[in-house]
Formats: structure tokens, C-alpha cells, sequence
């Protein structure tokens, strides 16, 4: 599949005195043709947070771009191993949130670790078609029936997350990793951080995007309701302007030569000796027919007969 896309991005300080998101890419730094999209959001206090995810935000998409070929956790780990190298060996630990999103022939590969955000929606239906899961302590007590999600919105642990990317961890976090292949034309891709959902409901966000607006009208109205939030507030608004479906199945593994020949060759063995078999029947039936001189046969001959039924 061939997706095509353009995109807008936010990135407001709110009511915080320094910035702990980080976005790939930049503000200001459009990439023509652009296949990657990468959201972070920082924690542990000033400089540590930014540092964070500024470091994970370069380092996947560095290692993404310079290994086309590579998999994503092979880009999470040296995202990790650039993580440790920035440890400042502090009393609190610095960590990030991960939003990532990569296009790609087979669909749109979606990663996340913490309570930043990805969201498919299609306005044609004025529906989500899909949602990343927070990793966050309220998810998990309204999971488990301890709150209402109507409680969860006002419970004073609510920015508490329960994945974080923080460098030496003992066991290194692993991100949630979905492939979408639903992708359709008009359909947009929305990665947030928590601190744009701060008044922001999933039908808040469905009614400003399916509205008959221009992209850059609809990423205004996003940055005007949500710029007296008190966080730090992010986001890339990912409009799909085609799509061309593969006539081959994605869902089928991409085979290299040597599982081809694998495959294909007892096939062929099989067909060939199967038409030997049809073009040597006939003549040997004809032979058989024949009257055979029984004085003239040789031991050869009479250890052939031997076999035939």
C-alpha cells in the first residue's frame, strides 16, 4: 500500500516554564514526503524531562532513517542505549513518554509507551477507528472495576503513568506496537500528549476534524481550545490524501529468495516427474500387448517379466 499524506503539527509551552515535549519533526521543519512521525513528553523535572525525550525523539529518528531495513525494536534499543549515555545519575530519574507512527508498504506501524497518544479517525464516519491504550494507573483501576472512567477524568492520580522510557532500567520498558492496514483516503492520524486532552474529550476531537474545514482551519481550532492548558500540550495532525491498496496480500510474510526456492522447488520435482510418468504409460502399456517369444528371451529379459503383474 502507497499512503499519501500532509501534516501540521502543535507544540505549546502552556503554562510551564520550560518545554518537555518534543516532536519529530519539528516545528518548522517539514520533511516533503515524510514517512515518520515520533511524540514525546519528558518527566522528571527542568532539564531532565526535555533531555528525555529529546534524546529518544533524535535517536529513533536517526537510526530509523539511517536503517531503512531495520525493526522497531532494534530502533527502541538504540533509542535506549542513548538514553543511558544522557543519565546524569540523578535522585529522580528523567523518562519520556513514546508516540511513534512509520508508514510503511504493509500499513502504518503505531508504537507508545506511557499516556501520549495515537488516534485513527475517519470523519467520513465520524468515528475512531483506533486508539493507543494509556499505560496509566487510572486505566489500570478502571480496567480492574476499582473507578468509573467518569471518575478516573477527576482523580488526583490520573498523570500517573505505569510505562516510561528511563535509562538503566533493570528490565528496559517495551512499547505496545500496532499495525493498522485500515488506512483510507481522508482518514487522519492525530498523536497527542496528555497535556492536549486536558479538556479535550475522543468527541471533541471526531467533531473538530470532521468539520467541512481546511487542514490548517482544524489544527487552529486544536491550538485555540487548548491554549490555557497548564501542560506542556503536543501534537502532529496527519491528513491521508491517498491511498493505493497493493494487488498482493499484505498480510503474507515478504519471502526472501532462498524460502522461494524452498517452496517452489518440490512443486516443480513433482510436476515434472508426474508428466514422465504420463509420457512413459502409453509405450509402456504398448510393449506389454505385444506377443513375446518366449524361446528367444534372455535373463534379463525374463527377470523384467518377473516384476510385471
Amino acid at each position: 500500500m502507497k499512503i499519501e499524506a500532509k501534516y501540521l503539527s502543535i507544540h505549546e509551552l502552556g503554562q510551564r516554564s520550560n518545554q518537555e515535549d518534543s516532536i519529530f519533526p519539528a516545528i518548522g521543519n517539514i520533511i516533503p514526503h515524510n514517512d515518520l512521525f515520533i511524540l514525546c513528553d519528558g518527566m522528571g523535572g527542568h532539564a531532565l524531562g526535555e533531555v528525555a525525550s529529546q534524546t529518544v525523539c533524535d535517536a529513533l529518528s536517526e537510526y530509523i532513517h539511517s536503517h531503512p531495513n531495520a525493526d522497531f525494536e532494534s530502533a527502541l534499543s538504540y533509542a535506549y542505549d542513548a538514553l543511558d549515555a544522557k543519565d546524569l545519575d540523578a535522585e529522580k530519574k528523567m523518562g519520556t513518554t513514546l508516540t511513534l507512527v512509520k508508514f510503511e508498504a504493509e500499513g502504518c506501524i503505531v508504537a507508545h509507551i506511557g499516556d501520549s497518544r495515537v488516534y485513527q479517525i475517519r470523519p467520513s464516519e465520524k468515528k475512531v477507528v483506533f486508539v493507543t491504550k494509556d499505560h496509566s494507573l487510572v486505566n489500570d483501576l478502571v480496567d480492574c472495576g476499582e473507578l468509573t472512567p467518569e471518575e478516573a477524568k477527576h482523580s488526583s492520580q490520573r498523570n500517573v503513568i505505569t510505562r516510561a522510557m528511563q535509562p538503566h532500567q533493570d528490565r528496559r520498558t517495551k512499547a505496545d506496537v500496532s499495525i493498522l492496514t485500515d488506512i483510507k483516503k481522508g482518514d487522519y492520524f492525530y498523536m497527542c500528549s496528555d497535556g492536549m486532552l486536558e479538556i479535550s474529550e475522543d468527541q471533541d476531537i471526531i467533531n473538530v476534524l470532521s468539520m467541512n474545514k481546511t487542514d490548517e482551519e482544524k489544527i487552529a481550532i486544536l491550538r485555540r481550545v487548548t491554549e490555557n492548558n497548564n501542560d506542556n500540550h503536543s501534537a502532529h495532525l496527519i491528513h491521508i490524501t491517498d491511498v493505493n491498496d497493493s494487488p498482493f496480500d499484505s498480510s503474507m510474510p515478504k519471502l526472501n529468495k532462498k524460502s522461494f526456492w524452498h517452496l517452489i522447488l518440490p512443486v516443480i520435482i513433482t510436476i515434472v516427474l508426474f508428466a514422465l510418468a504420463i509420457l512413459l504409460l502409453p509405450r509402456h502399456k504398448k510393449s506389454l500387448d505385444e506377443p513375446l517369444n518366449i524361446g528367444t528371451l534372455t535373463d534379463t529379459t525374463q527377470n523384467e517379466l518377473d516384476i510385471v503383474p
